[in-house]
């Protein structure tokens, strides 16, 4: 199962090199069921790596100039400080056993295995629809939508910090739509801005748990090979072709992990 579960790393970078977001929405399902690490800690786990992956991700796009930093900075801090508040306090002060009815007992790991599955289904809603808006190249001066860009940054960081997705299907049409990027560029800024936010998320760490620092550098390594494997097909494929695809593939995994944790346990 190991080696399936280090061929599935690779594959969460190849996702996030060719498609730009959405690829660390599988990262937490990797680890949980292929390694077997406990739900709270895969989302500590899952915040390291997609940080670390999408931080080496960014070269590129720096190279190429595909990355706004005004942009970064404004949607990046209410992000980051939303993060970090939601791993050091929020994640820690979930009950063990949230409620109990009959039978059935909502634990911390059952709940956020729950919600987990629930950002995937509406992160591959968000991957198949066909929005015409993220394909239009916009031009002249920049203007940004502050409110609007602050709330969902705030948003995006919270659901980060409990889950250990990096957010990129929320960032990207985020930064299209209200703050009027081009598509590549968008990529090129959400992940600066998920490589920040999750790792300060992964050092606001609330103790809970005891890293283990090897395990997390291998897997790491594998979704940063997979980033490079990404980047090279996007030169030839285009990545948002593929996107719908790899959307009913998260969709699936969605409905799966709810199946798994409220009726196959």
């Amino acid at each position: 199962m190991e080696y399936i579960g280090y061929f599935a790393s690779i594959l969460i970078g190849v996702a996030l090199g060719l498609i730009g977001g959405g690829g660390s929405i599988l990262t937490v399902p990797v680890l949980v069921y292929l390694f077997a690490v406990e739900p709270v800690l895969a989302t500590a786990y899952s915040l390291f790596i997609v940080g670390l992956t999408s931080a080496v991700g960014t070269v590129g796009y720096f190279k190429k100039g595909l990355v706004n930093i005004k942009t970064a900075i404004v949607f990046g801090i209410p992000s980051i400080i939303a993060v970090f508040t939601t791993r050091a306090y929020i994640v820690p002060a979930i009950p063990k056993e949230i409620f109990s009815t009959g039978s059935f007992t909502l634990t911390k790991d059952l709940f956020l295995m729950l919600l987990f599955a629930v950002i995937m289904v509406i992160a591959s809603y968000t991957m198949i629809k066909k929005d015409k808006k993220n394909t239009i190249e916009e031009t002249g001066e920049q203007k940004f939508n502050y409110p609007l860009i602050l709330i969902e940054g705030a948003i995006v960081g919270i659901i980060t910090g409990l889950v250990g997705a990096g957010g990129g299907f929320l960032i990207i049409p985020a930064l299209v739509i209200l703050s009027k990027l081009p598509m590549k560029e968008a990529v090129g800024t959400s992940l600066v801005i998920i490589a920040a936010k999750s790792l300060i998320g992964f050092f606001g760490e609330g103790g809970e748990s005891i890293i283990d620092w090897k395990f997390l550098f291998i897997i790491s390594a594998f979704a940063i090979i997979g980033i490079f494997i990404g980047t090279a097909i996007s030169k030839k494929i285009d990545g948002n072709k593929l996107k719908p695809a790899f959307g009913w593939f998260v969709l699936v995994m969605g409905i799966y992990i709810i199946t798994k944790e409220l009726f196959l346990k």
